[in-house]
């Protein structure tokens, strides 16, 4: 699979890097080893992260200012790592879905980094990441999501995610085989290293 960035993106973002894992997956429930995982960075989070400071984090900081530079309000549309680490803060935890979700959310409660993460089976064609225009997409838990200028994938049925949420069209199931990984970061390579290293671990592990 080809996935390329647009030029009108690149223009606004100029330091954006994706990092993207294609692996066979899997699905089930998570173990409570991979539960416990959780639960320790959740307690470090709750411990360590006043509410105010989690848009202080380097990779939400940055990503949060590649939303305003797109126009778009990184309070109301907020990326999903600040919305999972607000979430743990105020303390009403983590939802656990599956396996191969929850892997995804760790790794962005750890990092900090928003992530993708599609049953490829469900992508058409070559990928690219973009900004939005004016059609909306059915959003995981969020209803209708207005995407304009927000940086989103697409591929040649449509637009299927984007830093904010994912479309239930290339959700996570539990048929899914095949699965695509995408860690966003908008400041070049900073910390996307450590960031993969830690997702390689936690598919091979759990998924």
């Amino acid at each position: 699979m080809n996935i390329s960035i647009s030029d009108a993106l690149k223009a606004k973002c100029p330091n954006i890097v994706l990092s993207v894992i294609e692996s066979e997956v899997k699905i089930e429930p998570s173990s409570p080893e991979l539960l416990e995982e959780i639960n320790q960075i959740c307690e470090q989070i709750t411990t360590n992260t006043p509410v105010n400071q989690i848009n202080q984090i380097p990779a939400i900081a940055t990503s949060r200012k590649a939303y305003k530079a797109l126009g778009k309000d990184p309070s109301r549309y907020r990326l999903s790592a600040e919305a999972l680490m607000r979430r743990i803060v105020k303390g009403k935890g983590l939802y656990h879905i599956n396996n191969v979700v929850d892997l995804i959310n760790l790794t962005s409660i750890q990092s900090g980094f928003s992530i993708g993460g599609y049953n490829l089976d469900a992508i058409e064609g070559e990928v690219v990441f973009d900004i939005g225009g004016t059609e909306p997409y059915d959003a995981i838990g969020r209803g209708t999501l207005n995407i304009e200028n927000l940086p989103v994938f697409k591929d040649e049925k449509g637009t299927f995610g984007s830093p904010t949420s994912d479309s239930t069209r290339t959700m996570i199931t539990n048929e899914t085989t095949r699965f695509l990984m995408v860690i966003i970061s908008f400041d070049g390579n900073e910390g996307l290293e450590e960031a993969t290293n830690l997702a390689h671990r936690l598919i091979k592990t759990y998924g």
